[in-house]
């Protein structure tokens, strides 16, 4: 194998991980951006107020993205595993 070759791997590798984790972390990120200006305009300092509507928000992103994510992890895990004989020789 090549260097330009592990690069591509790792690229490829790594731009799927983003598109999987990408709805997930924007879910978090929005519902807890929320979480604090509601926090902050009512001048509520309970840190676990925050947990539970991230946790529904996950669970909902993860009902309505989780067939695509797995769709993108399996696509790439077959191509992973059916571009090995042309990486090793």
């Amino acid at each position: 194998m090549d260097p330009q070759t592990i690069l591509s791997l790792g690229d490829q590798a790594l731009w799927t991980m983003l598109a999987v984790g990408a709805p997930l972390l924007g879910a978090a990120l929005l519902v807890g951006l929320a979480i604090s200006v509601l926090q902050a305009a009512t001048q509520i300092n309970e840190m676990t107020l925050s947990f539970i509507p991230k946790l529904v928000a996950l669970v909902l992103v993860l009902v309505a993205a989780g067939p695509w994510m797995l769709g993108i992890l399996v696509a790439y895990t077959r191509e992973l595993i059916t571009s090995i004989p042309t990486l090793i020789g």
